[in-house]
């Protein structure tokens, strides 16, 4: 699903609003949720999951193609630990029960 798509479905859901408010809306969320992320905050969204950030020191990588070292700068990049509710929704089989249930 992209974010167009996500927006037509919550319009969709909810036709007292107008597309164009659902999508500043979810804009303004995903831009303050990489707000956070930016200033170095966690974000949790309970049920769903927490955003954070990892950090990867600099380290001396290798050109595939030539075989040459190559200097690789340190790196932020984001994380997704998705939450226990979600992690049990999504492994759920049709006759309700979790995949590793008996």
């Amino acid at each position: 699903m992209i974010k167009s798509e996500l927006v037509q479905r919550i319009a969709d859901q909810n036709p007292h609003l107008y597309q164009r408010d659902v999508e500043n809306i979810i804009s303004a969320i995903l831009n303050e949720i990489v707000a956070a992320l930016a200033r170095g905050d966690r974000v949790e969204l309970r049920g769903f999951g927490a955003f954070s950030v990892k950090h990867r020191p600099a380290r001396t990588g290798r050109n595939p193609r030539t075989g040459a070292h190559v200097n690789v700068g340190r790196k932020s990049v984001p994380f997704f630990k998705t939450g226990k509710e979600m992690r049990e929704r999504l492994n759920k089989t049709e006759g309700g029960q979790t995949e590793n249930a008996a």
